[in-house]
């Protein structure tokens, strides 16, 4: 087994419902464990900012998926919740994101598969969430609460707990 970290985010619909079920379907599909999920963060929409804000969350699981059967199996989650990749505009509204952030300690630099995940060092919206379930995590390395400390968090929020 493998432990990978996750980014969920999505501003089309009811998102936080949309997470509880896709993580269902994450640890269904991926003949997965969860091991940690974040709280959810309000955030403001990053790349194009002409939308609603966005939901985002993390999580753990333990996996016996290699890492490429993985991508794409999060890939094929994204569509049954209606993500359509090759239509959209990039970095726009989305039902479902799925970001495969880190598996294990595996270096990858692969066309269509690059892990750590090329951008997390710069997206608080994804540390954020990443720091409250492996506070001493590091990925590739580099310590994910350094790195969160070199971001501004301004504007994104802990939304309460679900109940």
């Amino acid at each position: 087994m493998a432990e990978a970290l996750i980014a969920l985010g999505g501003n089309v619909g009811d998102v936080r419902a949309t997470f509880d079920k896709a993580i269902a379907n994450i640890c269904g599909m991926t003949q997965g464990e969860l091991i940690a999920r974040s709280s959810d963060y309000a955030t403001p929409p990053w790349g194009d900012e002409q939308q609603e804000r966005f939901v985002n969350a993390c999580v753990a699981i333990d996996t016996a998926l290699d890492p490429h059967a993985l991508l794409f199996t999060l890939h094929k989650i994204e569509k049954r919740f209606g993500r359509d990749r090759a239509n959209e505009r990039r970095w726009g509204p989305r039902t479902l994101d799925l970001d495969l952030l880190s598996y294990d300690d595996a270096v990858i630099n692969q066309s269509g598969l690059t892990l750590p995940h090329p951008r997390l060092f710069e997206r608080a919206f994804v540390l954020l969430p990443l720091v409250e379930i492996r506070p001493d995590g590091l990925v590739g390395g580099r310590s994910l609460k350094d790195a969160l400390a070199g971001l501004s968090t301004a504007g994104i929020e802990r939304l309460p707990d679900r109940v």
